[in-house]
C-alpha cells in the first residue's frame, strides 16, 4: 500500500482536474473538471460555452486565464472546486472505486509549474516553500466521505 501520491499522472492520471471524465454540472454535460472551473471565472454565458467546448483541458485553461474573473472568485473557487471534485467521483464509479482503493495514501497534487496553492511544486525555484496543496486536501476529504457513506 502506497503511503503517498506525489504526482497526478500515469496510473494516478485520473485524480487531475484534466483527466477526460465527464460530469453533470447544473444540467450541462461538461468534459472535464478542469472545464468546468474555468469557465466559472466568468459571468458570461458566451464565454463559458466557449470554454465548454474546448477541444481540451488545456485549452479551457488558457481560455480561463484570459477570463474576466468575476467579482467573488477568491470566494468561491475552493468550494467550487470541492463541489466539482465531488461530482467527478460521484458521477464516475470506476474513478470513485480506484479513489477509495487508495486507501489512507497522501494524495499531492506535485507539479513543476510554480502552483502551490492547488498543489506543491516540486521545482528548484520552489523547493523552499511548502504548497499547500488544497487539490490534495479536497480529493482526501471527498475520499473520506465516501469511506465514511460506503
Amino acid at each position: 500500500m502506497r503511503k503517498s501520491i506525489s504526482f497526478f499522472k500515469d496510473e494516478f492520471a485520473f485524480l487531475s482536474n484534466f483527466y477526460s471524465s465527464p460530469i453533470i454540472w447544473k444540467g450541462t454535460k461538461w468534459p472535464t473538471v478542469e472545464h468546468v472551473y474555468q469557465a466559472s471565472k466568468s459571468r458570461c454565458p458566451d464565454y463559458e460555452e466557449l470554454i465548454r467546448r474546448a477541444k481540451t483541458s488545456a485549452v479551457a485553461k488558457k481560455l480561463g486565464q484570459k477570463a474576466l474573473l468575476r467579482e467573488d472568485w477568491e470566494e468561491i473557487k475552493v468550494p467550487l472546486m470541492t463541489e466539482l471534485v465531488f461530482l467527478k467521483f460521484e458521477q464516475n464509479q470506476d474513478l470513485k472505486n480506484k479513489l477509495l482503493s487508495m486507501n489512507l495514501a497522501k494524495l499531492v497534487e506535485g507539479n513543476y509549474w510554480h502552483d502551490n496553492f492547488w498543489g506543491n511544486c516540486f521545482c528548484s525555484r520552489c523547493k523552499d516553500i511548502e504548497g499547500q496543496n488544497v487539490l490534495g486536501i479536497i480529493l482526501m476529504g471527498v475520499r473520506e466521505y465516501f469511506v465514511r457513506i460506503k
